[in-house]
C-alpha cells in the first residue's frame, strides 16, 4: 500500500527532493536532520549541474593519481595517514572498480540518469521552488596544454558514446583567454562545454526546504537519528534522547552517515566520506563563467557578488576536523592560473563530506524492509542527481514500481 506518511532522515538535496516529490503524490512528510538544512555536502560544493561531467569516480586515471600522490596534503586526492580498517576495505573495493570495463558499466547507469537530471530541476521550478538554476553561457574547462586536455576530451566522447548528448568545442589558449580574460598565459588549451547549468547550492536547498514547509511538511533540525526500527505496520526513527518520529515508511538520506542507519536493513555497500573544500572570493580577477581547471581539480563558480572556489577529495571520517592545509592546496593550485585574483580575501571556508561508494553509483531504492528506503551515495554528484533520484524514489515508494533507471542503483546490490 502507498504510505500516507514518510519520515526522511537528512535535509540535504537528496532528502529534501525525495520529500518534495512525495508531497506531489499527497504523502505527509517529516524531514529530520542532525544539524540543519544543507548542513552536510550540499551547502559549499561547486554547484555545477553538469550531466556531461557526471561520471563514475573510480577510473584508471583516478587510481594512477591516487597511488602517486594520495599521502600528500597538497594533492587533489588525499588520504590522511592513520590506521583505518574500514577505509582500507573501501579503498580496496574502489581500486577493483578502477578499470575501463567497470567504468563503462557505471557510465551506462549514470547516463540513464543524466539524460533526465535537468528536467527534474524544471519540475521543482514549475512546482514553486523559487531559487533559479543558471544556464546560458557555456562553461569553460581550462588546461595548461593540449596534451593535458586530451584525457578529458576522450572522457566526453565516452560519455557521448554511452548515449548522452554532449556538445563541446575546442579552444586554443589564446581563444580561451580572449573569452575569459581572468586566465593567465599558462592556460594553453580549453574545452567550451555547452548545455550545462549551475546554481548556488546552499540557497537552492534552502528554497527547497521552504517549499516543503509551505506545502505542509515538517522539518526538524538539531535532532540526530541514530536508529530506525521497522514496526511491521510502520517505522519509528529514534534519537539518543528518546525522541521518536513515527511514520508509515522511512527514507534514509543522511549523506556520509548513511551506512550506520542502512546496514541493519541489509545495505552492505560502504558509503565513505570523500570530503571537499571550498571558499568564496570577491569576483575581481576571477572567471565570469563556470570554469574548471581539470588538471588541478579546482572549480570556480560565479554566484552573484562572489565566486566560489572548490576542489579536492579527502577520504577520511565525516566528523573529523577540517584540514586547513587543504584550503591552502586549493589556493596554490590556481595561483598561477588566475594572476589578477586576490586569493587572500577568502570567506566562507567550508569542508563537506561527500558520500562516496566504491563503484561510483548512488544507492537509491528499497532495503530488506519494504518500509525503509535509501537515497544517497551520490559522491560528487548529489547536487546534479539529487532531484531526479528523489523523484524516481518517491514514485517507487508511492506506486511500488521501480523505474528502469534505478536498477543499477539498488541498495542491496
Amino acid at each position: 500500500m502507498s504510505p500516507r506518511s514518510v519520515v526522511v532522515v537528512g535535509a540535504g538535496m537528496a532528502g529534501l527532493s525525495t520529500a518534495w516529490f512525495l508531497q506531489e503524490a499527497g504523502v505527509e512528510v517529516t524531514v529530520v536532520d542532525r544539524r540543519g538544512v544543507a548542513a552536510g555536502a550540499s551547502w559549499g560544493n561547486a554547484g555545477w549541474l553538469s550531466p556531461a561531467l557526471t561520471v563514475p569516480l573510480p577510473e584508471p586515471a583516478a587510481l594512477k593519481l591516487g597511488l602517486r600522490t594520495l599521502l600528500s596534503p597538497a594533492s587533489p586526492l588525499y588520504i590522511p595517514p592513520r590506521p583505518d580498517p574500514r577505509l582500507a576495505r573501501f579503498l580496496l573495493a574502489f581500486t577493483r572498480n578502477c578499470t575501463h570495463q567497470r567504468w563503462q558499466v557505471g557510465m551506462a547507469a549514470l547516463a540513464a540518469l543524466n539524460r533526465r537530471a535537468l528536467s527534474a530541476y524544471d519540475d521543482l521550478a514549475r512546482g514553486g521552488v523559487t531559487e533559479p538554476t543558471r544556464s546560458g553561457e557555456a562553461c569553460l574547462l581550462a588546461f595548461t596544454s593540449a596534451a593535458g586536455r586530451a584525457p578529458l576530451v576522450a572522457e566526453l566522447d565516452a560519455v557521448r558514446a554511452a548515449g548522452q548528448e554532449v556538445d563541446y568545442d575546442l579552444l586554443t589558449g589564446a581563444e580561451a583567454r580572449a573569452w575569459e580574460p581572468a586566465l593567465s598565459s599558462r592556460v594553453d588549451a580549453a574545452v567550451r562545454l555547452h548545455g550545462q547549468r549551475h546554481l548556488d547550492p546552499g540557497a537552492f536547498v534552502t528554497a527547497l526546504a521552504d517549499a516543503v514547509r509551505d506545502r505542509g511538511g515538517k522539518i526538524v533540525t538539531g535532532l540526530e537519528i541514530t536508529r530506525v526500527r521497522d514496526l511491521g505496520t510502520g517505522v519509528v526513527a529514534l534519537a539518543p534522547d528518546g525522541t521518536s518520529v513515527r511514520a508509515d515508511a522511512a527514507v534514509l538520506a543522511p549523506g556520509a552517515w548513511l551506512g550506520r542507519l542502512a546496514s541493519p536493513f541489509g545495505v552492505r555497500v560502504r558509503v565513505q566520506s570523500g570530503r571537499g573544500y571550498s571558499f568564496s572570493l570577491p569576483p575581481e580577477g576571477l572567471p565570469t563563467r563556470p570554469t574548471y581547471f581539470a588538471e588541478r581539480r579546482v572549480v570556480c563558480t560565479p554566484l552573484g557578488d562572489r565566486v566560489r572556489v572548490a576542489g579536492m577529495m579527502e577520504f577520511t571520517a565525516p566528523d573529523r576536523p577540517a584540514d586547513p592545509r587543504r584550503i591552502e592546496a586549493v589556493v596554490n593550485a590556481v595561483r598561477d592560473l588566475l594572476p589578477s585574483a586576490d586569493l587572500t580575501r577568502r570567506t566562507d571556508a567550508w569542508a563537506g563530506p561527500r558520500p562516496c561508494t566504491a563503484d561510483g553509483l548512488p544507492l537509491v531504492g528499497p532495503t530488506r524492509s519494504p518500509r525503509v528506503h535509501v537515497c544517497g551515495g551520490h559522491g560528487m554528484w548529489g547536487i546534479a542527481l539529487g532531484p531526479l533520484s528523489g523523484k524516481l524514489l518517491a514514485e517507487s515508494i508511492v506506486t511500488g514500481r521501480r523505474a528502469a533507471e534505478l536498477t543499477a542503483l539498488h541498495p542491496l546490490r
